[in-house]
């Protein structure tokens, strides 16, 4: 009768645990530096600091809309962008860093385009405006003397962009992508090349931000968010094998 009481007294209290756990959905786009993130939810390290996550795969320019309507409460996204959205009336606030782009967002060219200067006139693959993509390219396009208003910008995610290029959709010049997506359009010299990147225009990092309302109703969550994303991000530098294993 003891054991079966100490039993259910345990149930009980693993029950408890589990219901205190603070529910949080975050946002994040397939871009290889938010893999921390989601080895953090597989492996439970979110959970050992109270913490039951979901992850979405939202389109970077779908992101604030999800947070608007209360569909996630957080998510992971360039600086720049969190200004823009902040700007719009979307409410976040920035809690930790996630990482700096060193050369893993860029833009790809076909192979007859020597600069970035001749595009003017061109059609390049971008994601919309108030997105990483389309401000990495109105960057780039300003440092070399042109503006977005001297090409045709059409919208096409990251991935779509790369493989317009790979796979020689007529009227397309040039594209803005990341890693891995950079990588495939690297491996079809043929195709495309890489012209520029953040290690020749560095402008890209990335952050975790939640609701102000989410982050005063939950105090320890951010808190929480930021050691699960570190002790991630340990995993991997220890055991990389084990930590890609469990991201699948």
């Amino acid at each position: 009768m003891k054991t079966r009481v100490a039993a259910l007294a345990l149930t009980a209290a693993m029950s408890l645990a589990q219901a205190q756990d603070t529910k949080v959905v975050i946002g994040i786009s397939g871009w290889t530096g938010f893999a921390p993130l989601t080895l953090a939810k597989e492996a439970g390290l979110f959970k050992k600091h109270g913490l039951d996550v979901s992850i979405k795969k939202i389109p970077q320019k779908d992101r604030h809309l999800a947070i608007a309507s209360g569909d996630i409460q957080c998510a992971a996204t360039t600086v720049e962008t969190w200004v823009v959205w902040n700007a719009n009336g979307v409410a976040t606030t920035q809690i930790f860093q996630l990482d700096k782009s060193y050369g893993a967002d860029g833009m790809v060219v076909k192979p007859n385009i020597s600069k970035i200067s001749d595009l003017k006139g061109k059609t390049v693959a971008a994601s919309a405006p108030g997105t990483s993509p389309y401000f990495a390219l109105a960057w780039m396009l300003k440092k070399n003397g042109l503006s977005v208003k001297d090409v045709k910008v059409v919208n096409l995610e990251p991935q779509a962009a790369a493989n317009a290029m790979i796979s020689g959709t007529t009227g397309v010049d040039a594209a803005m992508t990341y890693e891995p997506y950079l990588g495939a359009v690297r491996a079809k010299p043929e195709a495309g090349k890489i012209i520029a990147t953040t290690l020749d225009y560095p402008m890209v990092m990335d952050t975790v931000g939640c609701t102000p309302k989410f982050l005063a109703d939950n105090p320890k969550a951010a808190k929480g968010l930021a050691d699960g994303y570190f002790d991630a991000v340990a995993m991997i530098k220890a055991d990389p094998k084990k930590s890609f294993e469990i991201m699948g």
